[in-house]
C-alpha cells in the first residue's frame, strides 16, 4: 500500500508550475543583428534574477531556445532555503569554518533579499514565510544534528535541535531528532520568474526566443554571439544562465547532474497545520523533502538518481512517485495523498553544495551559473549580485565562495 491515490485525469509528466496563472512574457524572434551591454543566455529563474538586476542600469538581451521558464524552473519544488545540501558542520570540513561560515550566512541573506525583491516588484507568486524541519536520517543521524544545530545557533542563524518527543507530539513524526530552522520561505517558481523577466523587460530588457546560441566568441571589447537565427548579438559581456546544461568550457570539478521527481497532491489537501508553515527534508541519500503550497497542495519529491537522463524514462516516473508516496505515509501516516501531477527533472550537484557562480575560462567578459544543490533559487539571487556588481567594475566580497 502506497498511500497515494491516482486521480485519472493524472498529469503525468506534467509540472505543477506549468499550469500557473499568469506566466506571460512577451518574446521576440531574433530579426536582426543586435548590439547591447549584456547578453544573458537562459530564461529561467536566474536569468530572471540576473536580467532584473542589470536592467536597472544597462541594456539587456535574454536569449533561450525555449520559451521562457520552461527549462529547470518549474521542475522546482520551490522550497526556499537559505540551508545547504552540506551541514555547516561538514562543508566547514570541506572548505574551512570561516568559509562555511560566510557561506551560510550569505545563503541567509539571499533569502531575505528575495523576500524583499518580491515586495519591491509587487511579484505575485504565493511567496510565504516558512520554518525548516531537518530530519535525522541515515546520512546525519540525531547526534550530528545536535551539534549542527549548535555550530549554526553560535553564528547567528536561527535553529534549535528538537528531540524525538518533541518530534512525536508537536510534529506527529518518529525520528531520533530534527533541527527546526527559522527564515525560509515557499513559492511558485515560474510566477516569480515570470514576474522578474517583466520587471527586467519594463526597464528596456528584450526576451528572445526561440534562439539557440550556437557559438561565441569574445575579444578586448566584448563578445559576439552565432545564433541560429542567422543573426549575430554583439555585447559588452555574456552571462550563461543555462540551467543544469553545463557549457563545454566551464569547469565544474566534483559536479555532476543528477535526475529528481516530483509530485503534487490535489488541492485542499488535509494536512496537520503545522505543516503550512513548515518545510521537511531529511538527512538521507535520497532524501525526502515535502511542503504546501498556498492551494492546500501537498508537494513532495525525491527518489534522486545518479543519472543525468533517468529523468526521461516514463516508466521510471510511476515507480518513483510510487516509493515517494511511500516514504511519506511512512512518515506520517495520518496524510491522505491523491496524485495531481508528477514530474521529474535534471538537477546539479557539487562536491559542497554550493553553486558556480565563474568567469568562463578561456574567453573574457563572459560568466557562467549553475546553481547547484536543493536550494538553486537562492543561489539564482546570490549569482544576480555577484556578476553585476564584476559587470559593473566591482568585486563581491563573498565571490570566490563560488569559484570551483
Amino acid at each position: 500500500m502506497t498511500g497515494a491515490t491516482i486521480k485519472r485525469d493524472l498529469r503525468t509528466g506534467r509540472s505543477l508550475w506549468a499550469d500557473s496563472p499568469g506566466l506571460g512574457v512577451s518574446t521576440r524572434p531574433l530579426t536582426e543583428a543586435v548590439a547591447v551591454d549584456v547578453a544573458i543566455v537562459g530564461a529561467g529563474i536566474s536569468g530572471a534574477f540576473m536580467a532584473r538586476e542589470l536592467a536597472r542600469d544597462h541594456s539587456v538581451a535574454v536569449l533561450d531556445r525555449r520559451p521562457p521558464l520552461m527549462g529547470s524552473t518549474v521542475a522546482s519544488t520551490a522550497m526556499l532555503q537559505w540551508e545547504i545540501d552540506l551541514p555547516l558542520t561538514a562543508l566547514a570540513d570541506r572548505i574551512g569554518m570561516a568559509k562555511a561560515k560566510r557561506a551560510y550566512l550569505r545563503s541567509r541573506s539571499a533569502v531575505d533579499d528575495l523576500k524583499r525583491i518580491v515586495a519591491e516588484d509587487r511579484i505575485v507568486c504565493g511567496i510565504k514565510d516558512k520554518a525548516s524541519l531537518y530530519l535525522a536520517g541515515d546520512d546525519y543521524g540525531h547526534r550530528a544534528l545536535e551539534t549542527e544545530a549548535e555550530a549554526r545557533a553560535a553564528i547567528g542563524l536561527d535553529s534549535a535541535y528538537v528531540g524525538p518527543a518533541i518530534l512525536r507530539d508537536r510534529f506527529g513524526m518518529d525520528r531520533t531528532g530534527a533541527i527546526l530552522s527559522r527564515g525560509s520561505a515557499s513559492g511558485d517558481p515560474a510566477r516569480l520568474a515570470a514576474g522578474l523577466l517583466r520587471r527586467a523587460q519594463a526597464n528596456g530588457a528584450r526576451v528572445y526566443s526561440p534562439v539557440e546560441v550556437l557559438q561565441a566568441a569574445s575579444d578586448p571589447e566584448g563578445v559576439t554571439l552565432l545564433t541560429d537565427a542567422g543573426h549575430a548579438v554583439r555585447v559588452k559581456a555574456v552571462v550563461f544562465c543555462c540551467g543544469y546544461e553545463f557549457p563545454k568550457s566551464v569547469p565544474t570539478p566534483g559536479a555532476q547532474v543528477i535526475s529528481t521527481w516530483a509530485m503534487a497532491s490535489r488541492p485542499r489537501q488535509r494536512c496537520p497545520a503545522w505543516l503550512r508553515e513548515t518545510l521537511v527534508w531529511e538527512a538521507s541519500d535520497p532524501y525526502l523533502y515535502f511542503r504546501m503550497g498556498g492551494d492546500g497542495r501537498l508537494i513532495v519529491g525525491g527518489e534522486d538518481e545518479a543519472s543525468s537522463t533517468a529523468h526521461q524514462d516514463k516508466a521510471k516516473l510511476k515507480r518513483k512517485s510510487t516509493a515517494i508516496a511511500t516514504k511519506l505515509k511512512r512518515l506520517l501516516p495520518e496524510v491522505e495523498f491523491e496524485i495531481d501531477y508528477s514530474w521529474a527533472g535534471a538537477f546539479g550537484e557539487s562536491a559542497t553544495g554550493l553553486p558556480s557562480i565563474t568567469p568562463v575560462a578561456g574567453m573574457d567578459h563572459a560568466w557562467a551559473i549553475m546553481g547547484f544543490g536543493g536550494n538553486g533559487i537562492t543561489y539564482s539571487v546570490i549569482a544576480s549580485q555577484v556578476v553585476s556588481a564584476a559587470i559593473r567594475g566591482k568585486t563581491d566580497a563573498d565571490a570566490d565562495l563560488y569559484r570551483p
